[in-house]
């Protein structure tokens, strides 16, 4: 029997995942990679660890974590979930482990651990891996797909799409006849100018609240302050969740943050507790709330209370001012910046042209799409792999399933 051609085009995580799980006596496998290495995103996932996945096995706690296709993969899900994956990559001897805040890693902390794995696996099945190939045009033929590169001509009994979600990916998908959902940025840091957060870059809070009062969006979290501005949980869960939004006033809007995560009154009720305990202290020197020295500081400096005042002369109105600057701080956000080098989009592939049975086109025949190419996209901590990791799943058990 004549093997079937399988064109994958994209050499990321969804494209390695699907060619790995295809069966060599069906298919002869081509992926197709613009770029002069595979797996680019696997590499520096997780600061070079590779965030495999999450420690996350109910599929409908799964798609939670999903601002765009949670209704959509919770099929996907069943099929195919964290607990799947752990155990494919564990059986190809790659140890995993379950860290604190529930995200998974390799146990060798390398992401070339993940990616000795897949390019192994599909070099052992024989296909073939060609990089700075650059796809320029798909033409659909009566039976089969002409692929045209910037080296070669191929043709493909199946197309698997996995490309992510550049520009002129896009584009060529769309004229294919694929409606495409604009794509915007997701998962970035904010860019924010504010006395308060200047010159403290690498402060962290173990659980901030930052809400966006015009959107009337509220998000909790580990909090960072960056160089140029915050950045952590809290914010990149809100930039996920409200990626459109954001997009549409051009990352200019007024955000609340409250460093502490307790209430105005719990916080009041705290510093009273202390200052009744710890009269004769200055305010400069009492560890009142679970943040730096430096941070503490920086509030004082900004309620105009001088350090040195001892904590039993601290009047109402200067309490007051302490704790709005800690729990109600308003400020300006001017801008985003990518968070680290994992840019991630929302956009892409409208799903309602997508069978999530398969993950197959509605528009084409023999034709499949996997990854960031469509519009689906999660929050930090390992989902957005593991929609490439399941999606993938599902195409090779498709095509392994036809009968030529």
């Amino acid at each position: 029997m004549k093997k079937k051609q399988v064109i994958i085009i994209g050499g990321g995580a969804a494209a390695f995942f699907c060619a790995a799980n295809l069966d060599e006596n069906l298919f002869e496998v081509t992926i197709l990679e613009q770029n002069s290495e595979v797996l680019q995103k696997v590499k520096i996932s997780g600061g070079g660890r590779c965030n495999v996945t999450h420690a996350c096995f109910d599929p409908k706690e799964l798609v939670s974590y999903y601002p765009r296709g949670n209704k959509e993969l919770l099929s996907v899900f069943h099929k195919f979930q964290p607990g799947d994956t752990m155990e494919w990559f564990e059986q190809r001897n790659v140890s995993l482990k379950i860290e604190k805040d529930n995200r998974i890693f390799p146990e060798s902390n390398s992401s070339q651990t993940i990616i000795h794995t897949l390019t192994n696996e599909v070099s052992r099945k024989n296909f073939q891996i060609k990089t700075k190939s650059v796809v320029l045009e798909i033409d659909r033929l009566e039976n089969q797909y002409l692929v045209k590169t910037n080296e070669q001509h191929y043709f493909a009994d199946h197309v698997v799409y996995a490309t992510g979600s550049s520009p002129k990916s896009l584009k060529l998908i769309q004229n294919l006849g694929h409606q495409i959902v604009e794509a915007v940025p997701s998962l970035f840091t904010f860019n924010i100018k504010n006395e308060t957060l200047k010159d403290l870059m690498g402060t962290s809070f173990a659980l901030a609240e930052v809400s966006i009062p015009k959107l009337k969006m509220l998000e909790t979290g580990p909090m960072l302050i960056t160089h140029w501005g915050l950045s952590g949980p809290a914010i990149l869960k809100i930039s996920a969740w409200k990626a459109r939004e954001l997009a549409a006033a051009k990352y200019q809007f007024e955000i609340v943050v409250n460093f502490l995560g307790i209430d105005l009154e719990t916080a009041e009720e705290i510093f009273k507790k202390f200052r009744q305990n710890h009269p004769k202290k200055t305010i400069g020197s009492s560890k009142i709330f679970e943040i730096t020295s430096r941070f503490w500081h920086r509030i004082l400096w900004l309620s105009k209370v001088d350090l040195e005042k001892n904590i039993s002369n601290i009047s109402a109105k200067e309490l007051q001012q302490i704790l709005t600057n800690l729990c109600a701080n308003s400020m300006k956000v001017s801008g985003k910046s990518t968070y680290k080098e994992e840019f991630v989009t929302a956009g892409g592939v409208d799903l309602k042209e997508i069978n999530f049975k398969n993950m197959s086109s509605k528009i084409l025949e023999n034709f499949y799409l996997a990854g960031e190419v469509l519009d689906i996209d999660a929050v930090t901590g390992g989902f957005n792999f593991q929609a490439c990791w399941s999606e993938a799943w599902l195409i090779a058990q498709d095509l392994n399933s036809k009968v030529f």
